[in-house]
């Protein structure tokens, strides 16, 4: 049986081993806020565009930059390194000392999770800081959608590890679904610059629910119950196909 202090010991060893990964830390927590900046310094960048109600492009991208560090989170970094324990057999040898596989699965989600939100922070300061975007009207609104968010990419990882045999077939399904999540989140368009019927098929989506309501926070109006409850759902059925299908060894 694990202990609190057991854990505590994988966890800071998984935060050092992810602080060692200069790939991790710039593509998750540095990439969203650069992406952003380039972007703000494109002059039309900064106008008002009536396709976005009035809302000036830069104001649009701040919370697909802040999806963008989850999605590279969960759907690159988590399954690429989850496979590679399970490869290297270190799932298997944790699985005859104190410190269950387990212990380390939760250690990854918090460490990858918090990079996310470190990196949603920083895209969040770049947008004020750097081109007066207003901070969200709604914090904890935008709060519990950034959390689903996080939880539903999280799964979305644990999936691509279980049906992931070695960290070249892991980095290759996540380079596959990183980029209609990209797309989904609107990073090659905003979601509400979308037509209609596309807007409404991506927002049945995790990614493209998650924008949605981030918009709505972002705008100061409560993040519609529907987007919200369709990332939770989106999280509880990915966390449960992933708890069917992940092996251990």
């Amino acid at each position: 049986m694990t202990t609190p202090l057991f854990h505590a010991a994988v966890l800071r060893t998984e935060v050092r081993l992810f602080r060692r990964e200069p790939g991790n830390l710039f593509w998750i927590m540095l990439f969203p806020s650069l992406l952003l900046g380039i972007l703000g310094a494109v002059p039309s960048f900064r106008e008002a565009d009536p396709s976005l109600g009035g809302l000036r492009a830069v104001d649009a991208y701040v919370p697909v930059a802040v999806l963008l560090g989850v999605i590279v989170a969960g759907v690159q970094g988590m399954p690429q390194t989850l496979t590679g324990y399970r490869e290297h057999g270190i799932l298997r040898r944790m699985a005859t000392t104190p410190v269950r596989a387990a212990a380390l699965l939760s250690a990854q989600m918090l460490v990858f999770g918090g990079a996310a939100l470190v990196s949603a922070l920083l895209a969040l300061a770049v947008g004020r800081l750097a081109f007066d975007v207003r901070l969200p009207g709604r914090p904890v609104g935008y709060l519990l959608a950034l959390l689903l968010a996080v939880l539903a990419c999280l799964a979305l990882g644990a999936l691509l590890s279980a049906l992931s045999r070695t960290t070249k077939i892991a980095a290759a399904v996540g380079s596959a679904a990183l980029f209609p999540a990209m797309f989904c989140a609107g990073v090659w368009l905003p979601v509400q610059a979308m037509p209609d019927l596309l807007a409404d098929i991506v927002g049945w989506t995790p990614f493209g629910a998650a924008a949605e309501a981030l918009n709505d926070a972002a705008a100061g109006d409560w993040p519609g119950w529907t987007h919200l409850a369709v990332t939770a759902a989106w999280t509880v059925l990915l966390t449960a196909a992933a708890t069917r299908w992940f092996r251990w060894e």
